[in-house]
């Protein structure tokens, strides 16, 4: 059915919903740049990703070559979206699925296949590709050691690449009207940019193909060097996508152009995209997106026609990258820019918020008045201007010494005066000044001096953030 007629009729069951996702033009994200940037919003497909489109053709392949039979097991090791897709079709055809997942996947998939009534088995992510523990060879073994059981081997399958050759391929163009001019996808297993390659340079070569890697994958290195030499590989956070080996289905000859961004970078555009253009996606959808916007940058024609490939669902990653203490966590997103202003208006109890002295007052006076509004030390202010301090600490220990101090005037006890910040300084950018020498600073508005900041009221407010 094509993208014109989709939901005029009744379907005969789920599946016949996969595929003819929209194409929706990225205006917000997109601005100040004349390229157009378009993305295949994958999440609409009824498992909520573009893996939903792998599901059925690799079960009816096992079925036409004899290898799966009825009541049989699907086993698959999967970062979640394939096991969606592949338990859709199961359901409706009476098959048992197991899958086995690294244990850097979300719970939110984790618990989305149990609720398809699938097996899940947790693996360790930090384990060589062919190590038994990887989730890939785990899978590998299950499927081996279970009767009436096939591996789905999405890595190898040739029925990957394919679905996308004869679905995603022939939507973008017909969505497009042919204007299509690149295509920016990433590679898990490699079957989307594979297939929808191989279709779009058919019917014109001069579309570039261009891919998106997570820093930390193997396989723009293996790109760059045609597959002679690369690195380990080390972890990351991004999900689905990136590899540590180079996988059987992904055709490195058809890609044009390979680049690496960050976890931080991808997580970043993901969030972009879900406030700024209203769809909702995950962080290989924002990764993806960050190379298709520097892509239209260098291009700067608005006759071109960027799509970018928007993978799955943001409901996936609810308690990852849509998390702020997750994030904060693991350093992909800055704390709120809190000023000293705010910090001093946070600050509670009853004392005033600035409690001074004068250099002419008596020491004695100095200390009732810190052992009356309970604070430590003292700036020391003339007509405004803070010209020293006083420590509660120092003076006692100096007074219990020498009595007669008591009845000096504070100039002559008093230390150096505490810094002076701008009440819209961040409350970061007050911490460098805060030491062991220096406990406070003072925060000085349009109206002069207006209140105190202590090293213990920094780190009150670190330790809650």
């Amino acid at each position: 059915m094509s993208g014109p007629e989709r939901h005029r009729r009744p379907y005969e069951n789920v599946l016949g919903t996969i595929g003819w996702t929209p194409l929706i033009r990225l205006g917000r994200i997109t601005a100040g740049i004349r390229t157009p940037v378009y993305g295949k919003a994958e999440f609409f497909n009824p498992g909520g990703s573009v893996k939903d489109r792998i599901g059925l053709p690799i079960i009816e392949r096992a079925e036409r070559d004899g290898s799966l039979k009825p009541g049989g097991t699907i086993v698959e090791g999967t970062s979640g979206n394939t096991g969606v897709g592949l338990a859709l079709a199961a359901a409706l055809k009476g098959y048992r699925c197991i899958f086995t997942m690294p244990d850097k996947m979300s719970q939110e998939k984790v618990r989305l296949l149990k609720a398809f009534g699938a097996e899940v088995i947790i693996t360790p992510t930090a384990v060589p590709p062919d190590h038994p523990d990887n989730y890939v060879m785990m899978a590998k073994r299950i499927a081996k050691e279970t009767p009436n059981a096939i591996l789905a081997n999405q890595f190898y399958n040739e029925a990957n690449p394919q679905a996308h050759y004869d679905t995603t391929g022939p939507e973008l163009w017909e969505q497009s009207e042919g204007r299509i001019t690149h295509f920016v996808a990433s590679a898990g297993t490699g079957g989307t940019i594979t297939g929808v390659a191989r279709f779009l340079k058919e019917k014109n070569p001069r579309i570039r193909i261009i891919a998106g890697d997570p820093a930390g994958s193997i396989l723009a290195d293996l790109w760059r060097t045609k597959g002679k030499s690369h690195g380990d590989g080390t972890p990351y956070k991004v999900e689905g996508i990136g590899q540590d080996k180079l996988p059987g289905t992904l055709d490195l000859s058809l890609v044009d152009d390979y680049r690496t961004v960050s976890d931080r970078d991808a997580f970043a555009m993901a969030r972009r995209i879900t406030r700024e253009e209203g769809l909702f996606v995950g962080g290989s959808a924002g990764l993806i997106a960050h190379v298709a916007l520097a892509v239209a940058r260098e291009v700067d024609d608005p006759t071109a026609f960027v799509v970018t490939v928007l993978c799955d669902t943001g409901e996936r990653y609810l308690s990852k990258l849509y998390n702020d203490e997750w994030m904060r966590e693991n350093q992909m997103l800055d704390g709120d820019r809190v000023s000293i202003a705010q910090l001093l208006a946070r600050k509670g109890g009853d004392a005033p918020a600035l409690v001074s002295t004068a250099p002419g007052a008596p020491v004695r006076q100095a200390l009732r008045l810190m052992t009356l509004h309970d604070v430590s030390q003292l700036p020391v202010l003339d007509q405004g201007d803070c010209v020293g301090s006083i420590s509660e600490a120092v003076v006692s220990a100096r007074a219990l010494e020498e009595p007669k101090l008591l009845d000096a005037t504070v100039s002559a006890v008093m230390e150096a005066p505490f810094p002076i910040v701008d009440g819209a300084t961040p409350v970061e950018g007050v911490v460098k000044l805060l030491s062991r020498t220096n406990p406070a600073v003072l925060v000085r508005s349009a109206a002069g001096v207006q209140g105190i900041i202590t090293r213990s009221d920094v780190l009150e407010f670190l330790m809650a953030r």
